[in-house]
C-alpha cells in the first residue's frame, strides 16, 4: 500500500464547500446542525454494523459516510465564522498530545490502567483551568448515550478513581442482592418500585460485565442477532412444513425452537437447509 498523502481529505473539504455554495446542491444548502443530527447517529451505527461484518470494503465506505458528517458540521461552522475543519483537527491533535505525556513527554505509564488514571487526572485539571466548578469524575459521559452503555461508562469512570469492588465475587453478590430486591418488589406489585429495582438490577449487571471484560452493548447486540436468526429459522421451518406460527400453540413453537437450536449445534438439518 502506498504511503497516504491525505490529499483526498482536502478534496472532500472542497467538495463539501462546493455543495454548500450558492451554486451548489439545494438539499445540502438547506441543512442545519439540527437537521443533520439523525444522520450522524445513523452513520455511527452503520459503522458499528460494518465492524461487526468484518468486511473492510463496507467499513471503508461507512467510515467515509461518517467522516462526511464531521466535514458537513465543520463547514456549517465555517460559514457562521465560528471555526473550521482545520480548527477541529488542531483541537484534537493538541488534546492527544496533552493527554499522552507518556508518549510525548516524560511521564511514565506502563499499563493501560496507568494510562487511564493519568488521562482522568489530566482531564480534571483541564476542567479546572477552563473555570469549571466542582468537576466530577463522572464528567464526559454523554447524556444521550443509550442507557445500557451509559451505565457501563459510569462504572468505568467511578472505578478509575477507586470507587469499585475489589473482586468479581463481590459484584456477583451485588447482582444477586439486586435480583432479590427486584423479586420482592414484583411480589408487592408496586409498579414504580419494580421500575426502580429493575434499573438497579440492570446497573449491577453492567458492572459485572465490566469485571468480566464484556461490553454489555455488544453482548446484547449479539443476543439480539441470535434471537432474530433463530426466530426467522423457526418461521421458515414452520412454512416448509405447511404451517404458520400464528396458528400454532406455544408448545408447538417451543418444539420448533428446540429443533432450530439443535440444528445450529450440529443436529438434524432443518427442512429448508440443503445439508447432507
Amino acid at each position: 500500500m502506498a504511503e497516504p498523502t491525505y490529499g483526498e481529505f482536502a478534496r472532500l473539504v472542497a467538495i463539501m464547500a462546493r455543495l454548500r455554495s450558492p451554486g451548489g446542491c439545494p438539499w445540502d444548502r438547506a441543512q442545519s446542525r439540527e437537521d443533520l443530527k439523525p444522520y450522524l447517529v445513523e452513520e455511527t451505527y452503520e459503522v458499528l454494523d460494518a465492524i461487526e461484518s468484518r468486511d473492510p470494503a463496507q467499513l471503508r465506505e461507512e467510515l467515509g459516510d461518517l467522516l462526511l458528517q464531521v466535514v458537513f458540521h465543520a463547514r456549517i461552522a465555517e460559514e457562521e465564522g465560528t471555526f473550521t475543519i482545520e480548527d477541529v483537527a488542531r483541537t484534537i491533535n493538541e488534546k492527544l498530545i496533552r493527554r499522552h505525556p507518556h508518549v510525548f513527554g516524560d511521564v511514565e505509564a506502563r499499563t493501560p490502567g496507568e494510562v487511564l488514571q493519568n488521562w482522568e487526572a489530566i482531564k480534571k485539571e483541564e476542567k479546572r483551568e477552563n473555570g469549571q466548578r466542582d468537576p466530577s469524575a463522572l464528567d464526559g459521559v454523554p447524556r444521550t448515550l443509550p442507557a445500557l452503555l451509559k451505565a457501563y461508562r459510569l462504572g468505568q469512570k467511578a472505578a478509575r478513581v477507586g470507587f469499585d469492588w475489589e473482586e468479581r465475587r463481590q459484584v456477583e453478590a451485588k447482582v444477586e442482592e439486586e435480583w432479590r430486591e427486584l423479586r420482592e418488589a414484583v411480589a408487592r406489585g408496586e409498579k414504580e418500585e419494580i421500575r426502580e429495582e429493575m434499573g438497579d438490577f440492570l446497573f449491577a449487571l453492567t458492572n459485572l460485565c465490566r469485571f468480566l471484560e464484556v461490553d454489555p452493548e455488544d453482548a446484547l447486540q449479539g443476543a439480539n442477532a441470535k434471537f432474530i436468526r433463530r426466530f426467522r429459522a423457526l418461521e421458515r421451518t414452520a412454512r416448509e412444513e405447511g404451517r404458520e406460527i400464528h396458528g400454532m400453540t406455544l408448545e408447538e413453537m417451543d418444539a420448533l425452537w428446540d429443533r432450530v437450536k439443535a440444528a445450529e449445534r450440529g443436529g438434524p438439518p432443518l427442512p429448508f437447509e440443503d445439508r447432507p
